[in-house]
């Protein structure tokens, strides 16, 4: 029996000699091979985008969206299994209406990012379950700011100013490097994020796909999160395309 998987991989509950969960690796690459998603933290909120890829020319467009939202303050955007995904988004659903009839005020991003945290992790300790097969970027405003956050499928989170999972992860950290964060405002994180989702593309653009972009903000939304208006997604969209064309040409 070798630590390269087979014999380890069986179960759930067991370590390899080297001390690696093999479920939990294979639950990752579930989430390489989705489309991207990324998460901006701008000055009065955040901003989540996702490149959803279109399996068949069939599918009704606008379903099986990859960004949802929690509670009225909080957006979940993610890569990966869509049922994973949306097992996930009710547990925090659950989490955020436990958390007022308790408490009589709505959950703060830390707190559900903890608790969801800790769900994720309870499905790498059992034989009889399997790992999330999602990374989800979690992200919201409550009384003390905006936040955003990355849940890996081990259960592990951390806190982001520019967040990326998916395929094209990569690419689009590079460009989130690029911007000036956490001090950019939500317009323009929302026209960042449509470039970035589109230079992240480049390497399947053989395959089409949805931009979501959704958005939570004092000034634009009132801390609610919701999806940005048609308008300016369809401007948004224009502009990634453009500035994607022109670097086209100029490799060309």
């Amino acid at each position: 029996m070798t630590s390269i998987g087979t014999g380890y991989d069986l179960s759930n509950s067991v370590f390899s000699p080297d001390g690696r969960n093999f479920q939990v690796e294979y639950a990752s690459k579930a989430v390489e091979a989705d489309g991207t998603a990324i998460g901006i933290k701008c000055n009065d909120g955040i901003v989540l985008a996702v490149e959803k890829i279109v399996s068949s020319k069939l599918l009704v467009p606008g379903s099986n969206k990859k960004i949802q939202t929690v509670d009225k303050h909080i957006g979940v955007a993610y890569s990966g299994l869509t049922p994973d995904g949306r097992h996930f988004v009710g547990q925090g659903r659950s989490e955020a209406y436990s958390w007022r009839g308790v408490y009589k005020v709505p959950i703060g991003i830390t707190s559900l990012t903890n608790r969801l945290a800790g769900y994720v992790q309870a499905y790498t300790l059992y034989n009889s379950v399997r790992p999330f097969g999602i990374s989800a970027i979690v992200g919201g405003v409550d009384e003390t700011g905006p936040h955003l956050y990355t849940i890996e499928p081990s259960g592990a989170y951390w806190g982001y100013l520019g967040a990326a999972t998916g395929k094209g992860r990569q690419a689009a950290k590079s460009e989130l490097e690029k911007l000036d964060l956490p001090n950019i405002s939500a317009r323009d994180a929302v026209k960042a994020a449509a470039k970035i989702i589109y230079a992240a593309h480049g390497d399947a653009k053989d395959k089409d796909f949805e931009l979501e972009i959704s958005w939570v903000s004092t000034s634009e939304t009132n801390g609610v999160h919701e999806f940005v208006p048609k308008e300016l997604l369809e401007e948004a969209e224009r502009l990634a395309k453009e500035e994607d064309e022109d670097e086209e040409m100029e490799e060309d």
